[in-house]
């Protein structure tokens, strides 16, 4: 289950000018990010826990890995790209946190709408940046496997994020005080996120066991 049709995919993962923009357009919004974070006391967190604090940059950081996995694929089709268990769980953790955090940003944005409306960067530009977060975790499963494996260490890993976002307060920085209806939501999308992955990926239950 796709929703972006294969020649738009094939157009961005196969022909050099659009995967460059892919993979560079994600290293650049990887280091703005940083930065957003670096303002709002990135340096006052354990540099161990810097990808489970700076939600979002770890997100592009991961769609620059996955999409970089493409370019020695050039000249070829995108679904004959090589997997194997690394890659797998790479796309399937890279899609995770694309689709969760991109979906997490309109949902806590709508939640605090009063704090953010109508600003129109701090709302509409972040909003549609990161519901693009959401189209872009779709190219993966594209030229991506996942596995059983992958599947549950996305969920642990996002579960443990949302335990210290709420149990520890690293939460990414808003501009209200989340409340019980966000770390609930936040926990729900971790849950949907590999949901999503689950039903978007070809799943090779061989690299599991081999």
């Amino acid at each position: 289950m796709n929703p972006i049709p294969e020649r738009y995919a094939r157009y961005y993962l196969e022909a050099a000018p659009s995967l460059s923009v892919l993979v560079f357009g994600n290293a650049v919004l990887t280091l703005v990010g940083l930065r957003f974070y670096v303002d709002r006391g990135l340096a006052e967190v354990s540099t161990f826990l810097w990808p489970l604090f700076a939600d979002s940059p770890t997100a592009t950081a991961l769609a620059t890995l996955s999409f970089a996995t493409l370019l020695p694929n050039l000249g070829r089709r995108a679904d004959a790209a090589p997997t194997n268990l690394p890659l797998a769980y790479l796309h399937t953790i890279a899609f995770v946190w694309l689709a969760k955090y991109g979906l997490w940003t309109v949902v806590a944005l709508n939640l605090g709408f009063s704090s953010y409306f109508p600003d129109p960067f701090g709302y509409f530009g972040v909003v549609l940046s990161h519901a693009g977060f959401v189209a872009e975790a779709y190219l993966i499963p594209r030229y991506g496997t996942t596995t059983r494996g992958a599947l549950v260490t996305a969920l642990v890993l996002s579960l443990a994020n949302d335990l210290l976002d709420y149990g520890v307060g690293l939460h990414p920085p808003l501009r209200y005080e989340p409340g019980l209806a966000l770390a609930v939501v936040t926990v729900a999308l971790s849950v949907a996120a590999v949901g999503l992955a689950w039903l978007a990926f070809p799943t090779r239950r061989d690299l599991d066991s081999g």
